[in-house]
């Protein structure tokens, strides 16, 4: 076995310019899979952070019956007790924010604005001195101030501030029901603009203070939602359960929703798209092959007469086939590891300054939390695996080659020495 390897490795030295092209062949396709695979986890795991961080958080508490309407935005079913559950959230150490989100038509009208016009949104009022426990948005204001409690004030989405022409100190009037189905206008001024890495936020949502939606609606002092902040998001089914458990009788009409139950359609997509990725990575991977593959068919064929010379000195058929696919893994090592090198640097410019998408983005909904730059990640796994597949694909490649010519007879072999 000794000899055969230092056979493979003079071979490989002897047939130098063979070994360059088809390592190179093999380093471009997993080099682009390791770049590829770094895009696509760093998108699913930042699209998970600003899901939570601007979107659902950890977990959220509702009325049993919100649930089945979610949809439509209900403000009849509302927690009345929140002074209560916030309380022994608060003993539990866990930080929440009270919420109530309804649906309304936001109407501006020509000067300030460009023109007159309407356009539906959903709109979050939420408690100033709380909410930043559980969510980031006092860190994404671009332009204006944060929320005052009591104040008529209202923070716009960026996006949907560039749609309608819309800056700091223009009015804004919402039309929307109150909690018992009365109609209400809420006359506001804007006092901030958000921009945050969660698209779904900057393209059509407004905030409002909690205290004064309480008031225009009619709520009586109930939210429709208390959202709330783990330690650790992976474990929200577990501690969701023990946060029912701690609050006791008040759980007789509330339910805990997770950040998977809430963001059920994402996740449902983020998986489709993941499966439609792997194809993607598995045609990289078949353009890697043929190229490998073809130097190798046209390696063993050139060298058919050293074949039928070894064959003819008494090596056995076994030892031969050991020979060429040893030289083949040899590639393959020498491939993978300039292509890991190749990736690792892709990698690096991805990580740190990422691609630019702002403007397709910003156009297209394509179902993930990021509304810019995309940003790759660090995954040491891929690069592990892409070195040992690569290793396989040079040996699979040259299997088929390696049986083809040792079926031809010796004196076939050696007709032209």
């Amino acid at each position: 076995m000794k000899f055969l390897i230092h056979f493979a490795w003079k071979n490989l030295s002897r047939y130098r310019k063979r070994t360059v092209i088809t390592s190179l062949a093999l380093a471009f396709g997993i080099g682009l899979y390791i770049f590829t695979d770094s895009m696509l986890v760093g998108i699913a795991e930042e699209s998970e952070r600003n899901l939570i961080w601007y979107e659902t958080s950890s977990a959220r508490i509702m009325d049993k019956e919100y649930w089945q309407e979610k949809d439509n935005l209900p403000l009849k079913y509302a927690i009345d007790n929140k002074e209560q559950v916030l309380d022994t959230l608060k003993a539990a150490g866990i930080k929440a924010a009270p919420r109530t989100v309804f649906a309304g038509e936001v109407i501006v009208y020509k000067d300030p604005y460009p023109e007159d016009g309407s356009i539906y949104s959903k709109i979050f009022a939420i408690d100033p001195l709380k909410d930043s426990d559980v969510f980031r948005f006092k860190d994404a204001i671009v332009k204006g101030r944060y929320l005052k409690p009591g104040e008529n004030g209202v923070l716009i989405g960026s996006w949907l501030a560039e749609d309608i022409g819309a800056d700091v100190g223009f009015p804004l009037s919402i039309t929307t029901r109150t909690r018992d189905g009365y109609m209400q206008v809420i006359d506001t001024t804007i006092v901030g603009i958000i921009n945050c890495p969660n698209p779904y936020i900057n393209r059509a949502s407004l905030f409002i203070p909690l205290d004064t939606a309480d008031s225009y609606l009619d709520m009586r002092g109930g939210v429709t939602e208390i959202d709330m902040k783990y330690s650790n998001f992976r474990k929200a089914a577990s501690i969701s359960s023990e946060v029912l458990e701690k609050l006791g009788p008040l759980a007789e009409r509330v339910e805990i929703k997770t950040w998977e139950e809430l963001a059920a359609d994402f996740i449902a997509l983020a998986e489709m798209k993941s499966k439609s990725s792997g194809i993607f990575l598995l045609l990289i991977f078949v353009i890697a092959i043929v190229g490998v593959s073809n130097t190798m068919l046209m390696a063993v064929f050139e060298r058919e007469r050293e074949l039928g010379m070894m064959r003819a000195m008494g090596m056995e058929d076994k030892q031969v086939r050991r020979a060429f696919l040893l030289e083949a893994a040899g590639i393959g090592i020498i491939g993978s590891l300039a292509g890991i090198l190749f990736g690792i640097l892709l990698d690096f410019l991805i990580i740190h300054w990422g691609i630019d998408y702002t403007s397709i983005l910003r156009k297209a909904d394509m179902g993930y939390r990021v509304s810019g730059v995309l940003y790759g990640t660090w995954n040491p796994s891929a690069m592990i695996k892409a070195f040992f597949i690569g290793i396989f694909l040079a040996v699979a490649s040259a299997w088929i080659p390696v049986k083809r010519g040792l079926k031809m007879e010796i004196t076939d072999t050696l007709r032209n020495v």
